[in-house]
């Protein structure tokens, strides 16, 4: 079968995407907290579980490294080795311990971002990546608004502010959720230390998380701390409890690490896993066989984690499968994708599999064309004869 192409053949359930949900009334009164903007959602859906001024623009300090590490990750060449920008790494604040010609991979830059916060290691990912600061600030925002992050706008990537740098509550879970999808980027800020070698030459060394919720509260598995005089103490984290993952983000709480856990107790009683309802088996049009229709179906039925109060109607489908699938085809091959979507925004992708056997419709041969020929212009003469 030729590869499958990212074309929408049926739109089953299409659902308008909203923005979020505010404070939730299915659950009891959330926690007492003292973040100035505070946000939980369902790390599979984004749905909000509780809010505080969560699509209020402030500065978010370091937790800006979210997405400054997301496009060093997807840049590539993780392993290759580069001396770094010696302007770069003159930066104030915390640091990864950067000095004038060492040399480094951009992994550990990732790994000196998310656990020790590095500053240096931020710009030098930046110069590396795009070749100026300015430049790397111009690819974060295209990023941000590929993700819809409406209220987030970025002038640095270590997250020293600049003028009209900052982020929501919200967005800044959305962030972080299209990060963790990224293995290594979830493999790294679980970490609470990590060794790794690289200096002048290189040469191995330890780095520390900051973020101490990693060892405070049961379940948590990532993800950034943040600090300066104008944000206040930032914290985005991830935890992880009975296969269900909650995302929470607070801004300005100078009561942090309590404040994420009371959230966390409060959010795993409000949520629940919900099965994803949808038709046994799908049409696709098929060409080059004997019949014009496939018929695929999904190998696994998606749970997704949702809001004891949710609206069934947030949920959608859509088939995503080239216009045609081209015979040959086996069955239990995989011939299209079912995208499951909460509110417009894509949970998961999961495989349709053909359910049957589409062989290549066969050529009637040479002799044969003839032998219909002929009989066709008998039958033809024949009706002449007796009209």
């Amino acid at each position: 079968m030729k590869k499958l192409c990212s074309v929408v053949a049926a739109v089953l359930i299409m659902i308008g995407a909203l923005p979020f949900r505010g404070k939730v009334a299915f659950c009891t009164e959330g926690p007492e907290i003292s973040a100035k903007a505070a946000v939980l959602i369902s790390a599979d859906t984004g749905e909000i579980i509780y809010e505080r001024s969560s699509s209020q623009k402030l500065p978010m300090a370091s937790t800006t490294k979210i997405m400054t590490v997301l496009l060093c990750l997807e840049s590539g060449d993780l392993y290759e080795e580069f001396v770094v920008d010696s302007d770069a790494i003159k930066v104030e604040g915390s640091s990864m311990g950067l000095r004038e010609g060492d040399i480094v991979t951009k992994y550990a830059l990732c790994c000196g971002m998310l656990l020790p916060s590095g500053n240096d290691a931020a710009n030098a990912a930046a110069v590396r990546i795009a070749g100026s600061i300015d430049a790397f600030a111009d690819m974060m925002n295209d990023r941000a608004r590929e993700m819809g992050l409406s209220r987030t706008f970025f002038v640095t990537p270590s997250g020293l502010e600049g003028e009209g740098h900052g982020s929501s509550a919200y967005d800044m879970a959305i962030l972080a959720r299209e990060a963790l999808r990224n293995e290594t980027f979830r493999e790294i800020c679980s970490k609470t230390s990590i060794q790794l070698e690289f200096g002048n030459p290189p040469y191995k060394r330890w780095l520390k998380n900051t973020n101490k919720l990693l060892t405070m509260c049961d379940g948590v598995y990532g993800v950034k701390t943040g600090f300066t005089d104008e944000a206040g103490r930032c914290l985005v984290s991830a935890c992880e409890r009975d296969g269900m993952e909650l995302i929470c983000v607070t801004l300005n709480d100078r009561n942090d690490w309590e404040d994420h856990s009371k959230l966390y107790d409060y959010g795993f009683g409000c949520v629940k896993k919900t099965e994803v309802s949808f038709p046994e088996t799908f049409e696709l049009d098929l060409a080059g066989a004997a019949k014009d229709k496939l018929i695929v179906a999904p190998g696994e039925l998606p749970f997704m984690l949702t809001s004891l109060g949710y609206d069934p109607g947030d949920i959608g489908i859509r088939v995503i499968a080239p216009p045609f699938v081209y015979a040959p085809v086996s069955k239990g091959e995989e011939a299209a994708q079912l995208e499951i979507s909460f509110r417009g925004r894509e949970v998961t992708k999961i495989p349709l599999y053909a359910q049957e056997d589409a062989e290549v419709k066969k050529k009637a041969s040479p002799k044969k064309k003839q032998s219909k020929n002929w009989l066709k212009k008998l039958i033809s003469k024949v009706g002449g004869f007796f009209s």
